[in-house]
């Protein structure tokens, strides 16, 4: 990060979307971590592990929509305000009333997509703040918040032996207070957001086929790496028969590393262009989601390859928000509402497939294949559509930055 960076935009809104979205994301996926002792609690099937664990993502890839065009309407400080407040309330009722069945679960799921709603408000409030040749570096930094995800695996199993699952709910809500009380006081909407948009004008965008290939490309991207932080937990302790607190340590170890590598997927794309970075991203990201579909006999083998899948979908998630504020600035919030939603939906996909694979065919390989299949799938797309983009849209932003 250089001085040009630092006196680009606004620090303490940039640190305030990332502390937002970091506490967001590790609520959103907390079912995941959590997944193991409440399926015993609960004498859940496979199948419907993999539906609770998917439905705080389908949610909030729904609710990504409103969140965008909360946005549009109240700016991104108040939308996130709002969606915060939610997300509190709902834990602490989760809390004091106790989660007693699988469909109540469910519920408890479909309210914490609030929290997964957070991206649309997090990232234009960081993201309007910078020029474009710092549109990755920013947003790679306020997207790092995909941590909180790591967080949540890292912490809640122990935390569920130490003082039962559902008061994990009532611990969760000490830092969300802390942040949302930071969040109030340092973030500041910048000078220059657009006008609000209605409806109408904010599915117009949809028009735009280059729309639609930034939603399917960050489905794979990002869906790939929420749909592994909300199973992996799940993952490793049918697959390998590691204890709930072992798995999530496990699970910990490759959500940080796709989580931390977001900002220099964000910068390597401004250096040498999203298209290129996305690339190199996918065939990573296919390659590593086939080789473990084959369930190699130790853990470690498997945590190996899930970490070299996590970096490269965390990197991938940095390069395609370099590219989508070049291509939408103007709209840059409607397109961070619908982008999220799809990565939602594909992480939703993978979450439930993996389930699905597990309990019709007794392996987890279907889930992992037919999403490497999808990273191909994107790969090919993206080779169809860089020299359009290149020779199009992205001539006019060459002096200031790569696509």
């Amino acid at each position: 990060m250089n001085k040009n960076f630092l006196k680009a935009g606004h620090t303490p809104t940039l640190l305030s979307a990332f502390l937002y979205f970091d506490l967001a994301f590790m609520v959103w996926v907390l079912l995941g971590p959590l997944g193991v002792q409440i399926a015993a609690s609960l004498h859940l099937t496979p199948i419907q592990k993999g539906m609770m664990v998917a439905t705080p993502i389908l949610s909030g890839a729904l609710l990504r929509v409103v969140m965008g065009l909360l946005v549009e309407q109240v700016k991104p400080k108040i939308a996130g305000a709002i969606g915060q407040t939610i997300v509190i309330a709902t834990l602490f009722v989760a809390w004091r009333a106790g989660i007693h069945t699988y469909e109540q679960a469910l519920i408890l799921g479909a309210f914490l997509g609030v929290a997964g709603a957070s991206f649309a408000a997090a990232l234009p409030l960081a993201s309007r703040w910078y020029p474009a040749e710092h549109q990755g570096t920013a947003m790679g930094i306020a997207g790092a918040g995909n941590s909180g995800t790591a967080l949540a695996a890292l912490v809640a199993p122990g935390l569920a032996i130490s003082y039962g699952w559902t008061n994990v709910f009532g611990l969760a809500l000490i830092p969300l207070i802390a942040v949302f009380i930071f969040y109030m006081k340092m973030a500041k909407d910048a000078p220059d957001c657009p006008p609000a948009k209605s409806l109408a004008e904010f599915l117009c965008v949809l028009k735009d086929r280059d729309a639609w290939w930034f939603m399917f490309f960050y489905s794979v991207t990002f869906g790939g790496f929420v749909g592994l932080a909300s199973s992996l937990t799940i993952y490793f302790n049918a697959q390998y028969g590691l204890d709930a607190k072992t798995a999530g340590f496990f699970t910990a170890a490759c959500v940080f590393a796709g989580s931390m590598v977001r900002p220099m997927g964000g910068n390597i794309a401004d250096r040498i262009g999203g298209v290129k970075s996305l690339t190199a991203m996918y065939c990573i990201a296919a390659i590593s989601m086939a080789a473990v579909s084959f369930a190699p006999d130790s853990p470690w083998t498997a945590l190996a390859m899930f970490v070299v899948a996590m970096l490269s979908l965390g990197m991938g998630n940095g390069a395609v928000f370099q590219l989508v504020p070049q291509r939408f600035r103007k709209e840059i919030g409607v397109m961070t509402g619908l982008v999220g939603m799809a990565g939602g939906i594909g992480g939703f996909y993978l979450a439930s497939s993996l389930g699905y694979s597990r309990q019709m065919t007794g392996s987890y390989q279907a889930g992992f294949m037919i999403f490497a299949a999808l990273a191909v799938i994107a790969l090919v797309g993206l080779t169809g559509v860089k020299t359009r983009w290149r020779t199009t849209w992205g001539a006019s932003h060459l002096t200031a930055a790569k696509i």
